[in-house]
């Protein structure tokens, strides 16, 4: 029988200062709506969200329940809102700053890990501490030089799961008998998914406050104020698509596979997959911050293509999420990816508000159309591409777990 936490209040205040970097890779995209802009976007939340992870996954097995632990944790929140706060100069002055607040977050990572497991956080605290290490680095080159040393901070993270099992392989031993393998997979379900589940709400805030700075002082106008509604059923209905049904039955997939399994299915749905989801959330902030005055004028391409990429990264983050949960069905959420996209014409040829409600006609169409297959498979019939729903928890997480290395 399983013990489990829920989250704490600390755990949910560290939540609110990593998603400030997210606030400051939206002005960071927004001011710079390209591919270079997204490809910068894309490489510093990379290297952020691998840590949070690490402290989503640290919290779930060490809760912050002492003072000494409350401490770091705190002293960890500093560091992350230091990288925050250099986001925006990350590729120039604040590049050295970014690199050495996420140095320290690294470091208090590990001192906090080795309360409970001692010596064998050597195994992932190295590779991170190198990846650290690499971004300060780049701060302090240009160019090709800059992106290279950030290249190699990924493949550093890259090969820390490889390097812990590895370790678990070899039979490395953790403090008090424990083995590497124990903990890597001894993820607590309820915990791990809703940590993950309050980020992804938090994120979704910023839409919300993405309308309200577009706004700024205009006069609230009607149109301004459809347009607003529109924006804010956009992300409706991508709420609606994590929220209503799969967090729970990702809980129930997470408790019913094997822990040693759970870390690498951990791996895949809530880093891999994730990221687009959040970044999607964030690339379709940005296109509302900058279109939301203008929702009656054709828009540039650049709001244009962040509004409609950015629901269809959320949407193809979505459907591999439900791919490696053994959630099914994912073929209208797939399906849906292609008219999102093409939205951006509408946007471009007729108007921004013409494009948000092509967003929101299209994901309406997509959750009515899997609504109608659910009301099938409860009556009886089980339609093609629409697992059984008891076998996910066991099947559909080994499918998600074995599937690859």
């Amino acid at each position: 029988m399983e013990t489990e936490h829920r989250v704490s209040t600390l755990e949910l205040f560290f939540d609110l200062v990593f998603v400030f970097t997210i606030t400051q890779l939206t002005v960071l995209l927004s001011d710079d709506l390209t591919l270079r802009g997204a490809g910068r976007v894309l490489l510093i939340f990379t290297v952020l969200y691998w840590m949070y992870g690490a402290y989503a996954y640290l919290t779930n097995q060490v809760p912050p329940d002492r003072p000494a632990r409350r401490i770091l944790i705190l002293l960890a929140m500093s560091a992350f809102l230091v990288c925050a706060l250099a986001v925006p100069t990350a590729f120039g002055d604040g590049g050295v700053a970014f690199g050495l607040g996420y140095f320290a977050v690294v470091v208090l990572h590990s001192v906090l890990y080795s309360q409970a497991y001692g010596r064998s956080v050597l195994w992932f605290a190295l590779p991170n501490g190198m990846s650290a290490l690499s971004v300060a680095a780049a701060g302090l080159f240009d160019g090709p030089a800059a992106l290279g040393l950030w290249g190699l901070a990924l493949v550093f993270q890259f090969a820390t799961p490889v390097i812990s099992r590895w370790a678990a392989a070899g039979g490395a031993e953790a403090s008090a008998g424990t083995t590497m393998d124990d903990q890597l997979g001894g993820i607590g379900a309820a915990h791990f998914v809703e940590r993950h589940g309050l980020l992804l709400i938090i994120v979704f805030g910023e839409s919300v406050i993405a309308i309200g700075i577009g706004v700024g002082s205009l006069p609230l106008t009607f149109g301004i104020a459809g347009g607003a509604f529109l924006a804010l059923a956009v992300g409706a209905t991508l709420w609606w698509m994590y929220f209503v049904r799969d967090e729970g039955r990702a809980e129930h997939v997470f408790a019913n596979t094997p822990t040693e399994r759970r870390f690498k299915l951990a791996l895949r749905a809530y880093y891999y997959a994730f990221i687009p989801m959040l970044l999607g959330i964030a690339g379709f902030s940005a296109g509302v911050k900058k279109s939301i005055g203008h929702l009656g004028e054709q828009l540039p391409a650049g709001p244009a293509f962040a509004l409609a990429g950015g629901v269809a990264c959320y949407l193809a983050g979505d459907v591999a999420f439900r791919l490696v949960l053994g959630i099914r069905p994912v073929r209208f959420r797939a399906l849906a990816v292609v008219p999102v996209l093409a939205t951006a014409a509408a946007g471009m040829r007729l108007g921004g508000a013409w494009q948000l409600t092509g967003l929101v006609l299209v994901l309406l169409a997509s959750l009515t159309a899997e609504a109608r297959s659910w009301g099938r498979t409860s009556s009886g019939e089980t339609p093609a591409g629409v697992a059984p729903a008891e076998p996910e928890g066991s099947a559909g997480a080994a499918a998600g777990v074995t599937g690859s290395g």
